[in-house]
């Protein structure tokens, strides 16, 4: 992960594995394959085993080996071979029937709505951006400024030698746009490559303004419809026009129809959905990217920029989001892989493709091989990721539980906390200035609750979207020795996760928090130690 997007991370704040099987015979002829197949839920891809579609079975297993060996935190894989799912995958607890923030790979969703509207002649890339907002410019126009087009837009060379979007969501500014058009455009549009997320939100401001529908909704019938993608949501700026760079939520599952349809050059079910011009034009590179710590040869963010997609090495391509959020398209090896994940090592990620999931693709159909084919369905069956799991209980269990926890005042506002334990479960009781919020602790497990805690911005607040459902959680909770308890807070429709560590002393408890995001950039939580009493004296009886 390049510096200006991990740069852009904090200006934020922010399974069971199958083998597709294409018939119900034979997925009782392989042992364990049956209980791989994921939930129905919309209309789905099809599914085949690897070797009807000449792919070796071993590639996924080494691919999932590599991932955990390297500890990457992979939380979702989707290999798709010839228009069929051929392997797939959810590190529990992430599952198919989740959702995923994608972070910045939302950007290939905006270009596509760009394109639908190039071809209903809304615009066109040569489109100057200040003819879209002539109500909202600086007072002195530069000469930069006024030639930026939409197409430096997609390219991510619109002249800015620093990205606006901090400046945007800065100082409670309500006026993105108007941020945007006054940053200082240094270079000469079309010259200069700088990831630029507010770019990309300057794209969604355009579609929105061309067709009075937000960017979700303009997508719907045209891209989202079509694809049997449901439930898809995305943020919104605070004039409700949706980010654009960043903010889209979809499943694995969603991820891999979008990089078919573009595999497909536009077309799906036989029906053409967007432009193969267009699909060309946006996969082509325009500009010299910049990203990596590795030469150009080894990196797969020195291949060249397009219209919100990277290429990549091997002579494919892809969009893709911070911490790992991939749609690779393999137009040679007729393929599609979709990741989700929250790593710190995205070209690791990258590598584990091409050196395990890339030799596994053949030019013809490999001979059937159940005993290879099960092998690697048992291990991708029990795919999940790691926890602590120390001691069930402590003998303050009978003291603290149910007992309220009182903070002193603090920077987060919170100010009490209740742990209450039972039928191997802790609840999670947890108040500040905005209510009060639960969720649930499997003991030495996960348990999956529904709470208004929230991981934006990263910190402990209800989320922040009027009339969204609760944030799905899946926690785990064990004793690391007689008086502490550490919690696992897995936020399962996003890329993150908490962990959190009470402590009891004799007459007093610390709660500490270290979100994923800080763990990951190896700095510490910004949020305080709270400092809090066990009302009524609870812990004065601890022998």
């Amino acid at each position: 992960m390049h510096l200006n997007r991990r740069h852009f991370l904090q200006q934020l704040g922010v399974g069971a594995l199958s083998l597709g099987a294409a018939t119900t015979g034979l997925a009782n002829s392989v042992p364990g394959l049956e209980s791989l197949l994921s939930p129905a839920r919309t209309v789905k891809l099809p599914r085949s085993i690897p070797t009807a579609q000449g792919v070796a079975p071993t590639g996924l297993l080494d691919f999932a080996n590599a991932i955990e060996k390297a500890n990457l935190n992979v939380h979702s894989i989707m290999v798709v071979r010839h228009g069929q799912v051929v392997g797939e995958g959810w590190w529990a607890p992430y599952a198919p029937q989740l959702k995923h923030t994608l972070y910045s790979l939302s950007k290939a969703f905006t270009s596509t709505a760009v394109g639908l509207a190039v071809a209903e002649g809304r615009l066109t890339v040569e489109d100057k951006v200040i003819s879209f907002f002539k109500d909202q410019l600086p007072a002195t126009v530069s000469e930069n400024l006024a030639a930026m087009r939409v197409q430096d837009l997609l390219t991510m060379s619109t002249g800015h030698d620093k990205e606006p979007t901090p400046d945007m969501r800065a100082n409670g500014n309500t006026n993105w746009i108007k941020v945007f058009l006054a940053h200082p455009v240094d270079h000469k549009p079309g010259t200069h490559f700088v990831y630029n997320s507010g770019a990309t939100y300057i794209l969604s401001a355009i579609v929105q303004k061309l067709t009075g529908q937000p960017l979700i909704t303009y997508l719907q019938p045209r891209l989202f419809g079509p694809l049997d993608i449901e439930g898809a949501d995305w943020e919104v700026d605070p004039n409700g026009i949706n980010t654009g760079g960043w903010g889209l939520r979809l499943h694995t599952e969603d991820i891999a129809k979008f990089g078919q349809l573009y595999l497909q050059k536009g077309t799906w079910n036989g029906k053409r959905i967007l432009s193969e011009a267009w699909v060309a034009e946006a996969t082509t590179s325009h500009i010299q990217s910049a990203g990596g710590k590795r030469k150009a040869e080894e990196n797969d963010w020195l291949q060249g920029y397009g219209y919100q997609f990277w290429r990549c090495r091997h002579d494919a391509y892809r969009g893709d989001g911070a911490m790992g959020q991939y749609c690779i398209v393999m137009p040679k090896e007729d393929a599609v892989i979709a990741i989700t994940s929250e790593t710190g090592d995205m070209q690791a990620v990258m590598d584990a493709v091409w050196n395990h999931i890339l030799p596994a693709f053949k030019a013809t159909p490999l001979p059937a091989d159940a005993a290879a084919t099960a092998l690697t369905a048992k291990k991708l069956s029990s795919l999940a990721l790691t926890y602590p799991v120390l001691e069930a209980t402590s003998p303050l269990v009978a003291l603290i539980s149910g007992k309220t926890i009182a903070f002193e005042s603090n920077s987060i506002k919170a100010t009490a906390m209740t742990l209450t334990f039972g039928n191997d479960k802790c609840q999670v009781k947890f108040s500040d200035d905005q209510g009060n919020h639960q969720l649930t602790c499997g003991i030495n497990r996960w348990a999956e609750s529904e709470s208004t805690l929230s991981t934006k911005p990263i910190k402990l607040v209800p989320t922040p979207i009027p009339g969204e459902r609760k944030t799905l959680i899946a926690g785990t909770a064990t004793w690391q020795d007689a008086n502490t308890l550490l919690m696992t807070w897995r936020f399962i429709e996003t890329a993150h996760y908490e962990t959190v560590t009470c402590r009891f002393g004799a007459d007093a408890v610390t709660v500490e928090f270290e979100s994923s995001i800080a763990k990951i950039n190896k700095t510490k939580d910004a949020r305080p130690v709270l400092q809090g009493k066990l009302q009524a004296g609870a812990l004065s009886h601890k022998g």
